[in-house]
């Protein structure tokens, strides 16, 4: 994928290389950092190609091929009109687990024999993502060694903290005729060669970088991954985003160990910031997902069965029985500098976990997993009543972490959580699509209950605990001037009363009655709600309404896969369709992969999307969303 600057970026098997136009890596930060990144730590941070002692000329960029782990370049020495380039070096690139791979082939462009001087300056400065975001502050790494040293046929990088060794070695073919420091200093290397071409001839330098994080990168289990399906001649914008999105998620597929053990490949949130698994986005991603490759769902709930929590530690939330949001192997988790290592504040994953539990069985008829893992839906049934709030407030309910996640569902930004005149809500927070969620967990495990665990008792239990939910919801949270579903009821129990997309997901999980629900779902396409590509995350016209804010007012795809397959839960199909083709749309004038967000500007005032800055892409739950949406649109 092209990115920010005319950046390419290339990930697969949890490995992200972000290159300039020309394949290099210049050792940036920012909101697009460029390097070469495994386990949230940078392996490579320059790695800057001199051909006949300048940069070269780029005569064709960079760009992606359709797999998405790899890219060319074309480039030759500067020339003249009069004197041109003596050779031309086609640079080939790829990622795959724990590793760079480059080809430079140089291939001649006279009649004579010719030599092609080439340096090649490497570093890698082993930062952590987390340093590197913009957002992010400046985090002592006190003892911390950098070391590079020449091996047979490259060099190698080394970073060690006390327990923590982090290394990357570059092996090159042939092996440097040179390997020196830089006049700048530092553990940066320029590697050298004279390479011999003859007349119109070719020869070939092949470079691997490999990435050796504290904790090694494991194989993904390929054979879990998803088959890349290619539309015909006709095809719809909807197929062609469905095939991308499939192609996108293999990308994403990141290895996770299983409850007992188990190899698994699962889906990473996104690139560039989360290459990792996450709860609330790899089950909701898992749940698009579930018609069409039901394993995903099944590896998910194994790798989050896995993390459960099991203790509390309040530095990262953790609570027994409550689904991690993040899991984080980057130095800084490793030191607890950052909650992140497994990080717990997420209030929406523990009831996901069920639904999708529940989802699994039902549309693939097997039993096994939800029985193997009962014990674990029990623990997360145990944590929404009690630390979850269930049985003492009545909601599902989130304190601010001010060390972690000021907002803990999925629009987790600070200030998402708001009234109409822009007050933001504090809390403890109970935020209206959770308690949908809750609802539907209640039910789903009920029936697993009775179905399958063979405890009639347990279900009746949890069937009325969810009648009671659903009684307090109609009662506490719908707001019968605005005809809508309040964003959230704060610490006080006040409707926090700006008009949010939120209320899209209570379709989905069938907290709402049929009357509130179809109203509920035409409000949504109003123009101040639908931008004509999607639903905004809040209604346009309002005072904390801003089309260039994360989660007050951009629009995001999945967000609205889910309010899709809320519409078609309550039968309206002329909703569900204009929802469909304005993503449709969107996703054909973005080379057909979703990004994770979108600006809210409205269709008539641009011919494509307006990009979110910083939006992450590929992303897992926006690349499922076209499965989401034939679903829907199957529903009708």
């Amino acid at each position: 994928m092209t990115g920010t600057a005319g950046r390419v970026q290339l990930v697969r098997d949890g490995t992200l290389a972000r290159l300039g136009p020309a394949g290099d890596i210049d050792g940036v930060g920012g909101t697009a950092p460029d390097g070469l990144f495994a386990h949230d730590a940078r392996h490579l941070s320059r790695w800057q190609l001199r051909v006949a002692g300048a940069a070269p000329v780029t005569l064709r960029p960079a760009e992606e091929d359709p797999a998405g782990a790899s890219s060319v370049s074309v480039l030759t020495p500067p020339g003249t009109r009069e004197a041109p380039p003596a050779y031309t070096v086609f640079r080939d690139q790829s990622v795959t687990g724990g590793s760079l791979t480059e080809r430079l082939t140089f291939v001649s462009n006279l009649p004579e024999p010719v030599t092609a001087e080439l340096e090649l300056t490497a570093d890698a400065d082993f930062a952590d993502l987390f340093e590197l975001r913009a957002d992010r502050r400046t985090y002592e790494r006190q003892g911390a060694e950098h070391s590079a040293r020449p091996v047979h046929g490259g060099v190698r990088f080394d970073h060690r903290r006390d327990d923590w060794h982090a290394r990357t070695v570059v092996e090159c073919a042939p092996a440097p005729d040179s390997v020196r420091e830089t006049p700048d200093g530092g553990t940066a290397r320029t590697l050298r060669w004279r390479l011999s071409l003859e007349p119109h001839g070719r020869t070939e330098l092949r470079l691997i970088v490999h990435a050796r994080p504290h904790a090694p990168v494991p194989p993904v289990p390929r054979e879990q991954a998803r088959a890349r399906q290619t539309p015909g001649p006709g095809a719809s914008d909807l197929d062609r985003a469905f095939d991308q999105g499939m192609t996108d998620l293999d990308l994403l597929t990141v290895h996770a160990a299983g409850v007992d053990g188990e190899d698994l490949a699962v889906p990473a949130a996104g690139s560039p910031w989360f290459l990792t698994l996450f709860g609330r986005d790899s089950l909701l991603t898992s749940h698009f997902l579930l018609p069409y490759a039901p394993e995903t769902a099944a590896a998910t709930l194994s790798a989050l069965a896995a993390t459960q929590g099991q203790t509390y530690d309040g530095f990262r939330g953790e609570q027994p029985g409550r689904i991690v949001h993040e899991v984080r192997k980057g130095e800084l988790a490793h030191f607890r500098q950052i909650p992140y290592g497994r990080y717990y504040g997420t209030v929406d994953a523990t009831p996901l976990f069920l639904v999708l539990l529940h989802a699994h069985q039902e549309t693939t008829g097997d039993r096994t997993l939800a029985a193997r893992l009962e014990r674990h839906a029990r623990r997360a049934v145990d944590w929404m009543l009690t630390d979850g709030g269930l049985q003492e407030r009545g909601y599902l309910v989130y304190t601010p972490d001010p060390g972690g996640l000021l907002n803990q569902n999925w629009k987790d930004s600070p200030g998402s959580i708001c009234f109409a005149d822009g007050t933001v809500a504090e809390g403890p927070l109970a935020v209206s699509e959770v308690q949908g969620y809750a609802y539907d967990a209640l039910l789903r495990t009920a029936r697993l209950a009775r179905d399958v665990w063979d405890d009639e008792d347990y279900a009746r239990r949890l069937d009325d605990l969810a009648a009671g939910l659903r009684e307090r919801f109609l009662r506490d949270f719908w707001m019968p001037e605005a005809g809508f579903p309040a964003l959230a009821l704060d610490g006080a129990g006040r409707q926090a009363d700006a008009l949010g997309s939120d209320a899209g997901h209570l379709l989905w999980s069938g907290i709402l009655d049929e009357e509130r629900a179809r109203v509920t779902g035409r409000r949504l396409l109003q123009p101040d709600f639908f931008s004509g590509w999607a639903v905004r995350t809040l209604a346009s016209g309002q005072t904390p309404y801003h089309p260039l804010s994360y989660h007050r007012g951009s629009a995001w795809p999945h967000d609205n896969a889910l309010i899709a397959l809320g519409l078609a839960r309550y039968g309206l199909g002329d909703e569900v369709r204009a929802l469909a083709d304005g993503l449709a749309a969107a996703a054909a004038r973005c080379g057909y992969r979703l990004p994770e967000v979108f600006a809210g500007y409205g269709r008539t005032d641009a011919p494509a999307p307006v990009p979110y800055p910083h939006s992450c892409s590929p992303q897992a739950w926006a690349a499922a969303t076209p499965a989401a949406l034939r679903t829907a649109l199957g529903q009708m």
